[in-house]
């Protein structure tokens, strides 16, 4: 290997180190200052913990509804994800693969929630779930949060069904099969790290989603885990330790999430980036 050659791969490697290390110390200083007492936390707030106690973790669940407001999490987010991976999924199938009118004003028309500010959809939102009778309740939440990743959906899915050769669902039409049929049997399970890619960004971005459940709830018994940390900021705010607990146990199953299908993420962005 030549000496330029190795310049560049230890300028690779300080990079992705510097990157990595950017991204894991917030978190892990949250992680460590959750086993600490908050008088440790003001006073050395970059030290180890001199034990490592998990007290902060009972006070968490003690002084907020975190189980309530988790159950709804789960609930809110699986259900959005599931569907919306799988509905958004067959309008990408569609515009991928056949040709029909307006059919480049209609993809434009399902993205360009992406140009506008978060803050433009507000009210218009609010005034929807409220006409549909949906306020304060899981279904207005799931209906939003698929509404707000279907532009990422639809990126993800469309690119990688452009990826996929065309003679492989022609020869299924070829055998008998319909549309339906060949997009449950063929074209989903060769799109499975689409689909896992696309499942896991939905699952974070509903999963983190604090603006929409904080004005189309009202009550504790459907609001979710984001506005559990509002909850906790506002009331016991000068509980420290609780409060890192809190953002710790938030945290982990977009961690969980991310870390069980990254593997289909990496292919599915790889074959993503060839068709765009």
């Amino acid at each position: 290997m030549k000496i330029s050659e190795k310049i560049t791969q230890f300028f690779k490697y300080v990079f992705l180190w510097i990157i990595t290390l950017i991204t894991l110390i917030p978190f892990l200083w949250i992680w460590m200052s959750s086993f600490k007492s908050n008088k440790e936390i003001l006073t050395s707030a970059l030290a180890l913990p001199t034990e490592f106690s998990f007290e902060g973790y009972i006070d968490a669940f003690n002084t907020a509804p975190l189980l309530n407001y988790y159950m709804n999490s789960i609930i809110v987010v699986v259900t959005s994800t599931l569907l919306g991976v799988f509905l958004v999924g067959m309008a990408a199938y569609v515009i991928a693969r056949f040709d029909f009118k307006f059919k480049n004003i209609i993809f434009v028309t399902l993205s360009v929630s992406l140009l506008l500010p978060i803050t433009a959809l507000i009210y218009p939102i609010y005034s929807v779930i409220r006409g549909l009778g949906l306020y304060d309740t899981r279904s207005g939440l799931i209906l939003v949060n698929i509404g707000l990743g279907l532009p990422t959906t639809l990126y993800i899915l469309r690119s990688y069904f452009l990826s996929i050769p065309k003679e492989l669902e022609e020869a299924a039409y070829i055998d008998g099969s319909g549309f339906f049929r060949t997009y449950l049997s063929i074209m989903i399970p060769i799109a499975k790290p689409g689909f896992a890619t696309a499942a896991v960004l939905q699952f974070i971005l509903g999963w983190n989603e604090f603006l929409f459940a904080l004005v189309i709830t009202d009550s504790k018994r459907v609001r979710t885990v984001p506005l559990a940390i509002n909850y906790f900021l506002s009331q016991f705010s000068f509980d420290y330790r609780a409060l890192f607990a809190a953002i710790v146990i938030i945290t982990i199953p977009s961690i969980i999430a991310f870390v069980a299908l990254q593997e289909q993420v990496v292919d599915s962005l790889a074959a993503g980036s060839v068709k765009g």
